[in-house]
Protein backbone atom coordinates (compact mmCIF):
# COMPACT_ATOMS: atom_id res chain seq x y z
CA UNK A 1 0.00 0.00 0.00
CA UNK A 2 3.01 1.93 0.72
CA UNK A 3 4.26 1.84 -2.38
CA UNK A 4 0.82 2.72 -4.35
CA UNK A 5 0.51 6.18 -2.62
CA UNK A 6 3.70 6.83 -3.12
CA UNK A 7 2.69 6.07 -6.65
CA UNK A 8 -0.20 8.08 -6.77
CA UNK A 9 2.14 10.96 -5.15
CA UNK A 10 4.07 10.80 -7.70
CA UNK A 11 1.75 10.43 -10.45
CA UNK A 12 0.20 13.95 -9.47
CA UNK A 13 3.83 15.53 -9.83
CA UNK A 14 4.62 14.06 -13.47
CA UNK A 15 1.26 14.84 -14.68
CA UNK A 16 0.98 18.53 -13.91
CA UNK A 17 1.37 20.59 -17.50
CA UNK A 18 5.21 21.97 -17.03
CA UNK A 19 6.32 18.82 -16.12
CA UNK A 20 4.32 16.75 -18.63
CA UNK A 21 5.77 19.70 -21.90
CA UNK A 22 9.19 19.78 -20.20
CA UNK A 23 9.30 15.38 -20.35
CA UNK A 24 7.91 15.65 -24.21
CA UNK A 25 10.67 18.34 -24.56
CA UNK A 26 13.04 15.60 -23.61
CA UNK A 27 11.99 12.45 -25.42
CA UNK A 28 11.73 14.59 -28.05
CA UNK A 29 14.81 15.79 -28.23
CA UNK A 30 16.90 12.61 -27.30
CA UNK A 31 15.47 10.43 -30.04
CA UNK A 32 16.36 13.44 -32.27
CA UNK A 33 19.99 13.39 -30.79
CA UNK A 34 20.21 9.34 -30.59
CA UNK A 35 19.51 9.68 -34.95
CA UNK A 36 22.32 12.08 -35.69
CA UNK A 37 25.45 10.00 -34.41
CA UNK A 38 28.31 11.47 -32.60
CA UNK A 39 26.53 13.53 -30.48
CA UNK A 40 25.41 11.79 -27.60
CA UNK A 41 23.08 12.22 -24.47
CA UNK A 42 26.05 13.92 -22.85
CA UNK A 43 26.58 17.01 -25.24
CA UNK A 44 22.91 17.45 -25.17
CA UNK A 45 22.64 17.82 -21.23
CA UNK A 46 25.78 19.60 -20.89
CA UNK A 47 24.54 21.99 -23.19
CA UNK A 48 20.77 22.49 -21.64
CA UNK A 49 22.45 22.28 -17.72
CA UNK A 50 22.61 25.98 -17.85
CA UNK A 51 18.78 25.80 -18.19
CA UNK A 52 17.53 24.06 -15.54
CA UNK A 53 19.10 26.66 -13.10
CA UNK A 54 15.59 28.64 -13.59
CA UNK A 55 13.34 25.65 -13.52
CA UNK A 56 11.84 23.67 -10.55
CA UNK A 57 14.49 20.50 -9.60
CA UNK A 58 12.22 17.93 -10.14
CA UNK A 59 11.17 19.26 -13.97
CA UNK A 60 14.63 20.26 -14.41
CA UNK A 61 15.25 16.18 -13.84
CA UNK A 62 12.59 14.85 -15.89
CA UNK A 63 13.50 16.59 -18.50
CA UNK A 64 17.25 15.71 -18.30
CA UNK A 65 16.14 12.06 -17.61
CA UNK A 66 13.98 11.93 -20.91
CA UNK A 67 16.76 13.08 -23.26
CA UNK A 68 19.23 10.72 -21.35
CA UNK A 69 16.34 7.63 -22.20
CA UNK A 70 15.24 8.64 -25.15
CA UNK A 71 18.72 8.72 -27.10
CA UNK A 72 19.11 5.18 -26.62
CA UNK A 73 15.63 5.17 -28.72
CA UNK A 74 16.68 7.33 -31.35
CA UNK A 75 20.22 5.53 -31.66
CA UNK A 76 19.00 2.69 -32.85
CA UNK A 77 17.54 3.75 -36.03
CA UNK A 78 20.54 4.29 -37.69
CA UNK A 79 22.41 1.12 -36.44
CA UNK A 80 19.25 -0.84 -38.29
CA UNK A 81 19.29 1.38 -41.58
CA UNK A 82 23.04 2.73 -41.92
CA UNK A 83 25.14 0.34 -39.53
CA UNK A 84 25.95 3.23 -37.90
CA UNK A 85 25.44 3.42 -33.78
CA UNK A 86 23.61 6.55 -32.69
CA UNK A 87 25.45 5.97 -29.13
CA UNK A 88 27.79 3.25 -28.26
CA UNK A 89 24.93 1.36 -26.86
CA UNK A 90 23.42 1.15 -29.81
CA UNK A 91 26.82 0.04 -31.74
CA UNK A 92 25.78 -3.99 -31.24
CA UNK A 93 22.87 -3.63 -32.64
CA UNK A 94 24.50 -3.19 -36.03
CA UNK A 95 25.44 -6.71 -36.00
CA UNK A 96 21.96 -8.03 -36.73
CA UNK A 97 19.77 -4.85 -37.34
CA UNK A 98 21.72 -4.14 -39.99
CA UNK A 99 21.44 -7.25 -42.02
CA UNK A 100 17.39 -7.28 -41.05
CA UNK A 101 17.89 -4.19 -43.02
CA UNK A 102 19.66 -5.28 -45.92
CA UNK A 103 17.17 -7.99 -46.31
CA UNK A 104 13.84 -5.77 -46.51
CA UNK A 105 12.81 -5.92 -42.54
CA UNK A 106 14.19 -2.73 -41.48
CA UNK A 107 10.86 -1.74 -40.21
CA UNK A 108 10.46 -5.18 -38.41
CA UNK A 109 13.77 -4.10 -36.87
CA UNK A 110 12.81 -0.19 -35.68
CA UNK A 111 9.33 -1.41 -34.52
CA UNK A 112 10.25 -4.90 -32.46
CA UNK A 113 13.67 -2.25 -30.91
CA UNK A 114 10.84 0.15 -30.25
CA UNK A 115 8.79 -2.44 -28.37
CA UNK A 116 11.62 -3.61 -26.63
CA UNK A 117 12.71 -0.72 -25.24
CA UNK A 118 9.08 0.13 -23.91
CA UNK A 119 8.92 -3.50 -22.14
CA UNK A 120 12.28 -3.48 -20.74
CA UNK A 121 12.29 0.49 -19.68
CA UNK A 122 8.61 -0.36 -18.39
CA UNK A 123 10.08 -3.73 -16.04
CA UNK A 124 13.26 -1.93 -15.10
CA UNK A 125 10.73 0.97 -13.81
CA UNK A 126 9.49 -1.18 -11.66
CA UNK A 127 12.49 -2.77 -10.15
CA UNK A 128 13.59 0.62 -9.33
CA UNK A 129 10.22 1.44 -7.66
CA UNK A 130 10.16 -1.40 -5.58
CA UNK A 131 13.71 -2.69 -4.94
CA UNK A 132 15.60 0.47 -4.68
CA UNK A 133 16.69 0.46 -1.45
CA UNK A 134 17.79 -3.07 -1.67
CA UNK A 135 19.67 -3.05 -4.84
CA UNK A 136 21.41 0.01 -3.68
CA UNK A 137 22.43 -1.55 -0.58
CA UNK A 138 23.34 -4.53 -2.57
CA UNK A 139 25.38 -2.54 -4.59
CA UNK A 140 27.92 -0.99 -1.97
CA UNK A 141 29.28 -4.56 -1.75
CA UNK A 142 30.73 -3.74 -4.73
CA UNK A 143 34.87 -3.26 -4.23
CA UNK A 144 37.88 -3.39 -6.77
CA UNK A 145 38.25 -7.19 -6.75
CA UNK A 146 34.43 -7.72 -7.28
CA UNK A 147 34.19 -4.92 -10.41
CA UNK A 148 37.43 -7.12 -12.07
CA UNK A 149 35.80 -10.19 -11.64
CA UNK A 150 32.60 -8.59 -13.71
CA UNK A 151 35.00 -6.49 -15.90
CA UNK A 152 36.78 -10.21 -17.02
CA UNK A 153 33.46 -11.89 -16.98
CA UNK A 154 32.66 -9.34 -19.97
CA UNK A 155 35.79 -9.58 -21.77
CA UNK A 156 35.69 -13.15 -22.26
CA UNK A 157 32.23 -13.22 -23.05
CA UNK A 158 33.44 -10.11 -26.06
CA UNK A 159 35.41 -13.53 -27.94
CA UNK A 160 31.39 -14.76 -28.11
CA UNK A 161 30.08 -11.86 -29.97
CA UNK A 162 30.71 -12.29 -33.34
CA UNK A 163 30.64 -15.14 -35.33
CA UNK A 164 34.02 -16.61 -36.58
CA UNK A 165 37.40 -17.62 -34.78
CA UNK A 166 37.41 -16.92 -31.31
CA UNK A 167 40.80 -16.30 -31.47
CA UNK A 168 40.45 -13.33 -33.57
CA UNK A 169 37.60 -12.02 -31.50
CA UNK A 170 40.17 -12.31 -28.49
CA UNK A 171 42.53 -10.57 -30.65
CA UNK A 172 40.31 -7.46 -31.33
CA UNK A 173 39.59 -7.38 -27.84
CA UNK A 174 43.67 -7.03 -27.19
CA UNK A 175 43.65 -3.97 -29.23
CA UNK A 176 40.63 -2.30 -27.87
CA UNK A 177 42.63 -2.88 -24.46
CA UNK A 178 45.60 -1.17 -26.14
CA UNK A 179 43.58 1.85 -27.27
CA UNK A 180 41.95 1.76 -24.23
CA UNK A 181 45.37 2.20 -22.53
CA UNK A 182 45.97 5.64 -24.33
CA UNK A 183 46.24 9.02 -22.46
CA UNK A 184 47.28 10.16 -18.85
CA UNK A 185 47.77 6.98 -16.21
CA UNK A 186 44.97 7.75 -13.60
CA UNK A 187 47.55 7.26 -10.57
CA UNK A 188 50.72 8.49 -11.78
CA UNK A 189 49.62 11.06 -14.23
CA UNK A 190 52.32 10.01 -16.86
CA UNK A 191 51.30 10.17 -20.75
CA UNK A 192 51.11 6.15 -22.19
CA UNK A 193 50.98 5.76 -26.04
CA UNK A 194 50.31 9.19 -26.79
CA UNK A 195 53.28 9.91 -29.13
CA UNK A 196 53.46 13.41 -27.97
CA UNK A 197 49.82 14.60 -29.06
CA UNK A 198 48.32 16.77 -26.24
CA UNK A 199 45.46 15.86 -27.99
CA UNK A 200 45.37 12.68 -26.66
CA UNK A 201 46.27 13.56 -22.89
CA UNK A 202 42.27 12.29 -22.00
CA UNK A 203 42.56 9.18 -24.64
CA UNK A 204 40.88 8.26 -27.30
CA UNK A 205 37.35 9.36 -28.00
CA UNK A 206 34.95 6.40 -27.61
CA UNK A 207 32.77 8.43 -29.67
CA UNK A 208 35.21 8.55 -32.61
CA UNK A 209 36.12 5.14 -31.91
CA UNK A 210 32.53 3.70 -32.56
CA UNK A 211 31.62 5.72 -35.07
CA UNK A 212 34.62 5.30 -37.03
CA UNK A 213 34.70 1.19 -36.69
CA UNK A 214 31.17 0.58 -37.35
CA UNK A 215 30.20 3.85 -39.86
CA UNK A 216 33.22 4.85 -41.70
CA UNK A 217 34.48 1.08 -42.22
CA UNK A 218 30.87 0.27 -43.72
CA UNK A 219 30.57 3.31 -46.06
CA UNK A 220 34.73 2.51 -47.33
CA UNK A 221 33.52 -1.52 -47.92
CA UNK A 222 30.55 -0.42 -50.01
CA UNK A 223 32.58 2.05 -51.79
CA UNK A 224 32.56 0.37 -55.84
CA UNK A 225 30.28 -1.58 -55.37
CA UNK A 226 26.75 -1.33 -56.81
CA UNK A 227 24.13 -0.98 -54.17
CA UNK A 228 20.29 -1.13 -55.18
CA UNK A 229 17.62 -0.06 -53.19
CA UNK A 230 16.35 -2.86 -50.87
CA UNK A 231 12.71 -1.59 -50.92
CA UNK A 232 10.66 1.08 -52.93
CA UNK A 233 8.67 3.59 -51.30
CA UNK A 234 5.28 2.07 -51.89
CA UNK A 235 6.65 -1.14 -50.12
CA UNK A 236 6.15 0.77 -46.46
CA UNK A 237 3.20 0.27 -45.03
CA UNK A 238 2.13 -0.49 -41.43
CA UNK A 239 1.90 -3.87 -42.33
CA UNK A 240 5.40 -4.65 -43.90
CA UNK A 241 6.25 -3.41 -40.09
CA UNK A 242 4.54 -5.85 -38.42
CA UNK A 243 6.40 -8.82 -36.91
CA UNK A 244 5.79 -12.44 -37.72
CA UNK A 245 4.54 -15.09 -35.12
CA UNK A 246 8.10 -16.22 -34.79
CA UNK A 247 9.63 -13.10 -34.32
CA UNK A 248 7.51 -12.45 -31.30
CA UNK A 249 7.78 -15.88 -29.98
CA UNK A 250 11.78 -15.47 -30.77
CA UNK A 251 11.67 -12.18 -28.75
CA UNK A 252 10.32 -12.93 -25.29
CA UNK A 253 13.34 -14.23 -23.73
CA UNK A 254 15.83 -11.93 -25.00
CA UNK A 255 13.43 -9.12 -23.96
CA UNK A 256 13.23 -11.00 -20.22
CA UNK A 257 17.10 -11.85 -20.13
CA UNK A 258 18.55 -8.77 -21.58
CA UNK A 259 16.52 -6.83 -18.85
CA UNK A 260 17.77 -8.90 -16.41
CA UNK A 261 20.81 -7.54 -17.13
CA UNK A 262 20.36 -4.30 -18.39
CA UNK A 263 18.94 -4.10 -14.47
CA UNK A 264 21.45 -5.66 -12.70
CA UNK A 265 25.04 -3.47 -14.55
CA UNK A 266 22.48 -0.38 -14.19
CA UNK A 267 22.89 -0.49 -10.64
CA UNK A 268 26.45 -0.47 -10.39
CA UNK A 269 28.26 2.77 -10.97
CA UNK A 270 30.70 2.70 -13.76
CA UNK A 271 29.25 0.02 -15.73
CA UNK A 272 25.93 1.14 -17.47
CA UNK A 273 23.82 0.25 -20.61
CA UNK A 274 26.83 0.28 -23.12
CA UNK A 275 28.50 -2.88 -20.82
CA UNK A 276 24.87 -4.64 -20.14
CA UNK A 277 23.95 -4.57 -24.15
CA UNK A 278 27.14 -6.16 -24.87
CA UNK A 279 26.87 -9.10 -22.34
CA UNK A 280 23.22 -9.26 -23.30
CA UNK A 281 24.17 -9.88 -26.43
CA UNK A 282 26.79 -12.49 -25.66
CA UNK A 283 24.44 -14.03 -23.79
CA UNK A 284 22.27 -15.00 -26.14
CA UNK A 285 24.62 -15.59 -28.40
CA UNK A 286 24.99 -19.29 -26.37
CA UNK A 287 21.47 -19.75 -25.11
CA UNK A 288 19.20 -18.15 -27.92
CA UNK A 289 17.39 -20.61 -29.80
CA UNK A 290 18.22 -19.01 -33.09
CA UNK A 291 21.69 -18.50 -32.27
CA UNK A 292 23.14 -19.75 -35.27
CA UNK A 293 21.83 -17.08 -37.26
CA UNK A 294 23.32 -14.28 -34.66
CA UNK A 295 24.86 -11.85 -36.87
CA UNK A 296 23.44 -12.60 -40.23
CA UNK A 297 19.41 -10.60 -39.01
CA UNK A 298 18.64 -12.52 -35.79
CA UNK A 299 15.89 -10.96 -33.96
CA UNK A 300 17.39 -12.29 -30.41
CA UNK A 301 20.44 -10.10 -31.58
CA UNK A 302 18.89 -6.79 -31.33
CA UNK A 303 15.74 -7.08 -28.91
CA UNK A 304 18.75 -8.15 -26.03
CA UNK A 305 20.81 -5.52 -26.05
CA UNK A 306 17.71 -2.56 -26.66
CA UNK A 307 16.07 -4.38 -24.10
CA UNK A 308 19.67 -4.52 -21.72
CA UNK A 309 20.78 -0.96 -22.62
CA UNK A 310 16.75 0.99 -22.20
CA UNK A 311 16.84 -1.15 -18.59
CA UNK A 312 20.44 0.01 -17.33
CA UNK A 313 19.41 3.82 -18.26
CA UNK A 314 16.42 3.40 -15.96
CA UNK A 315 18.21 1.76 -12.86
CA UNK A 316 20.93 3.89 -13.39
CA UNK A 317 19.25 6.23 -11.40
CA UNK A 318 19.46 3.78 -8.48
CA UNK A 319 22.92 5.04 -7.17
CA UNK A 320 22.86 8.16 -8.41
CA UNK A 321 20.30 9.00 -6.16
CA UNK A 322 20.12 6.75 -3.52
CA UNK A 323 23.51 6.53 -3.10
CA UNK A 324 24.38 9.59 -4.52
CA UNK A 325 27.08 7.73 -6.37
CA UNK A 326 27.08 8.68 -10.24
CA UNK A 327 27.65 5.70 -12.91
CA UNK A 328 28.76 7.52 -15.71
CA UNK A 329 29.75 11.20 -16.55
CA UNK A 330 25.72 11.81 -17.78
CA UNK A 331 24.18 10.76 -14.61
CA UNK A 332 27.64 13.02 -13.01
CA UNK A 333 25.52 16.01 -14.89
CA UNK A 334 22.72 15.51 -13.45
CA UNK A 335 23.55 15.02 -9.85
CA UNK A 336 25.17 18.41 -10.32
CA UNK A 337 21.82 19.86 -11.83
CA UNK A 338 20.51 18.59 -8.48
CA UNK A 339 23.30 20.05 -5.84
CA UNK A 340 22.79 23.43 -7.91
CA UNK A 341 19.57 23.44 -6.02
CA UNK A 342 20.84 22.75 -3.07
CA UNK A 343 19.69 19.06 -3.04
CA UNK A 344 21.87 16.47 -1.88
CA UNK A 345 21.61 12.65 -3.18
CA UNK A 346 22.22 9.81 -0.89
CA UNK A 347 20.53 7.38 1.16
CA UNK A 348 18.29 9.91 2.35
CA UNK A 349 16.72 11.66 -0.73
CA UNK A 350 13.60 9.07 -0.95
CA UNK A 351 12.65 10.33 2.79
CA UNK A 352 13.84 14.03 2.41
CA UNK A 353 12.42 14.62 -1.03
CA UNK A 354 9.72 11.80 -1.55
CA UNK A 355 7.54 14.03 -4.49
CA UNK A 356 11.01 14.69 -6.44
CA UNK A 357 11.89 11.02 -6.16
CA UNK A 358 8.59 9.46 -7.21
CA UNK A 359 7.46 12.14 -9.79
CA UNK A 360 10.39 11.18 -11.42
CA UNK A 361 10.05 7.44 -11.35
CA UNK A 362 6.50 7.71 -12.68
CA UNK A 363 7.85 10.56 -15.62
CA UNK A 364 9.80 7.76 -16.72
CA UNK A 365 6.30 5.94 -17.31
CA UNK A 366 4.67 9.11 -19.14
CA UNK A 367 8.35 9.88 -20.86
CA UNK A 368 8.83 6.03 -22.38
CA UNK A 369 4.98 6.12 -23.13
CA UNK A 370 5.22 8.73 -25.32
CA UNK A 371 8.83 7.52 -26.77
CA UNK A 372 6.21 4.94 -28.25
CA UNK A 373 3.51 7.14 -29.39
CA UNK A 374 6.42 9.16 -30.96
CA UNK A 375 8.76 6.18 -32.82
CA UNK A 376 6.36 4.13 -34.24
CA UNK A 377 4.61 6.57 -36.66
CA UNK A 378 7.96 7.85 -37.53
CA UNK A 379 9.03 4.04 -38.52
CA UNK A 380 7.91 4.73 -42.06
CA UNK A 381 9.94 7.86 -41.96
CA UNK A 382 12.95 6.36 -41.04
CA UNK A 383 12.67 3.57 -43.63
CA UNK A 384 12.17 5.81 -46.39
CA UNK A 385 15.95 6.36 -46.26
CA UNK A 386 17.06 3.41 -47.52
CA UNK A 387 15.03 4.41 -50.48
CA UNK A 388 17.52 7.35 -51.43
CA UNK A 389 20.40 6.44 -53.41
CA UNK A 390 23.39 5.31 -52.71
CA UNK A 391 25.58 7.99 -54.03
CA UNK A 392 23.45 10.57 -52.50
CA UNK A 393 22.82 8.96 -48.96
CA UNK A 394 26.24 7.72 -48.15
CA UNK A 395 27.94 11.13 -48.48
CA UNK A 396 24.98 13.22 -46.12
CA UNK A 397 25.89 10.96 -43.76
CA UNK A 398 29.69 11.09 -43.98
CA UNK A 399 28.89 15.20 -43.46
CA UNK A 400 26.72 14.58 -40.86
CA UNK A 401 29.54 12.09 -38.60
CA UNK A 402 31.64 14.94 -39.46
CA UNK A 403 29.81 17.27 -37.86
CA UNK A 404 28.39 15.29 -35.29
CA UNK A 405 32.32 14.31 -34.57
CA UNK A 406 33.69 17.87 -34.40
CA UNK A 407 30.95 19.33 -32.20
CA UNK A 408 31.76 17.29 -29.66
CA UNK A 409 35.18 18.85 -28.31
CA UNK A 410 35.57 21.13 -31.64
CA UNK A 411 38.41 19.66 -32.45
CA UNK A 412 39.80 18.60 -36.13
CA UNK A 413 41.70 15.98 -34.75
CA UNK A 414 39.12 13.96 -33.70
CA UNK A 415 37.56 13.56 -37.11
CA UNK A 416 41.51 12.41 -38.08
CA UNK A 417 41.18 10.07 -35.65
CA UNK A 418 37.15 8.66 -36.76
CA UNK A 419 38.63 8.88 -40.37
CA UNK A 420 41.76 6.57 -39.29
CA UNK A 421 39.68 4.25 -37.15
CA UNK A 422 37.07 3.58 -40.27
CA UNK A 423 40.24 2.82 -42.55
CA UNK A 424 40.88 0.83 -39.84
CA UNK A 425 37.95 -0.98 -39.63
CA UNK A 426 38.00 -1.58 -43.18
CA UNK A 427 41.17 -3.48 -42.99
CA UNK A 428 40.64 -5.59 -40.14
CA UNK A 429 37.08 -6.33 -41.24
CA UNK A 430 38.06 -7.06 -44.84
CA UNK A 431 40.87 -10.02 -43.26
CA UNK A 432 37.62 -11.67 -41.60
CA UNK A 433 38.19 -9.97 -38.29
CA UNK A 434 35.26 -8.57 -35.50
CA UNK A 435 34.92 -5.56 -34.71
CA UNK A 436 32.55 -5.63 -31.93
CA UNK A 437 35.03 -6.80 -29.42
CA UNK A 438 37.35 -4.17 -29.96
CA UNK A 439 34.90 -1.66 -29.24
CA UNK A 440 34.49 -3.33 -25.98
CA UNK A 441 37.90 -4.17 -24.88
CA UNK A 442 38.09 -0.36 -25.23
CA UNK A 443 35.08 0.27 -23.07
CA UNK A 444 36.36 -2.13 -20.18
CA UNK A 445 39.46 -1.83 -20.73
CA UNK A 446 40.31 0.75 -18.73
CA UNK A 447 38.30 0.08 -15.54
CA UNK A 448 39.69 -3.49 -15.87
CA UNK A 449 42.93 -1.86 -15.10
CA UNK A 450 41.98 0.38 -12.70
CA UNK A 451 40.36 -1.79 -10.30
CA UNK A 452 42.98 -4.51 -10.77
CA UNK A 453 45.36 -1.66 -9.31
CA UNK A 454 43.08 -0.43 -6.72
CA UNK A 455 42.47 -4.42 -5.40
CA UNK A 456 46.22 -4.92 -5.31
CA UNK A 457 47.11 -1.13 -3.58
CA UNK A 458 44.27 -2.15 -0.98
CA UNK A 459 45.65 -5.71 -0.18
CA UNK A 460 49.72 -4.53 -0.64
CA UNK A 461 50.03 -6.84 -3.88
CA UNK A 462 48.62 -9.90 -2.43
CA UNK A 463 46.38 -11.49 -5.52
CA UNK A 464 44.22 -13.72 -3.02
CA UNK A 465 42.40 -10.53 -2.60
CA UNK A 466 40.49 -11.66 -5.69
CA UNK A 467 39.15 -15.05 -4.16
CA UNK A 468 38.27 -13.42 -0.88
CA UNK A 469 34.71 -12.30 -2.18
CA UNK A 470 31.82 -14.72 -3.00
CA UNK A 471 31.17 -12.28 -5.88
CA UNK A 472 34.98 -12.26 -7.33
CA UNK A 473 35.22 -15.72 -7.14
CA UNK A 474 31.45 -16.41 -8.36
CA UNK A 475 32.37 -14.81 -11.39
CA UNK A 476 35.83 -16.32 -12.04
CA UNK A 477 34.24 -18.97 -12.32
CA UNK A 478 31.67 -18.11 -14.77
CA UNK A 479 34.45 -16.54 -16.70
CA UNK A 480 36.06 -20.27 -16.60
CA UNK A 481 32.97 -22.13 -17.53
CA UNK A 482 32.67 -19.38 -20.25
CA UNK A 483 36.03 -20.51 -21.68
CA UNK A 484 35.06 -23.99 -21.34
CA UNK A 485 31.09 -23.72 -22.99
CA UNK A 486 32.82 -21.85 -25.88
CA UNK A 487 35.46 -23.90 -26.73
CA UNK A 488 33.49 -27.13 -26.40
CA UNK A 489 30.75 -25.35 -28.62
CA UNK A 490 33.23 -24.36 -31.20
CA UNK A 491 34.44 -28.09 -31.16
CA UNK A 492 31.29 -29.18 -31.68
CA UNK A 493 30.25 -26.97 -34.22
CA UNK A 494 33.75 -27.79 -36.20
CA UNK A 495 33.32 -31.31 -36.25
CA UNK A 496 29.57 -31.14 -37.48
CA UNK A 497 30.68 -29.32 -40.48
CA UNK A 498 33.34 -31.99 -41.18
CA UNK A 499 30.63 -34.93 -40.25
Amino acid sequence: MEILSNAILGLGVALSLTNLTYCFFGVLLGTLIGVIPGIGALTAISMLLPVTFYLDPTTALIMLSGIWYGTSYGGSTTSILLNIPGTPANAITCLDGYPMGQQGRAGVALFMTTIASFAAASIGIVICMVFAPVIAAYALRFGPPEYFAIILFGLVAASTISNGSPIKALAMVVVGLMAGSVGMDVYTGSLRFTGGATELMDGIGLVALAVGIFGVSEIIMSVGQKVGTVISAKDITFRSMLPTRRDMRDSVGPVLRGTGFGTFFGTLPGTGPSIAAFIAYATEKRVARNRRNMGNGAIEGIMAPEAANNAADQASFIPTLSLGIPGSPTMALMLGALMVHGITPGPNLIAEQPSLFWGLMMSFWIGNLMLLVLNIPLIGIWVRMLTIPYNLLYPAVLVFICIGVYSIGNSTFEVMVTAGFGLFGYAVRYMGYPVAPLLLGFVLGPLLEEHFRRALLVSRGDFLVFAGSGISVAFLLLTMLLLIWGGWSSYRDRRALFT
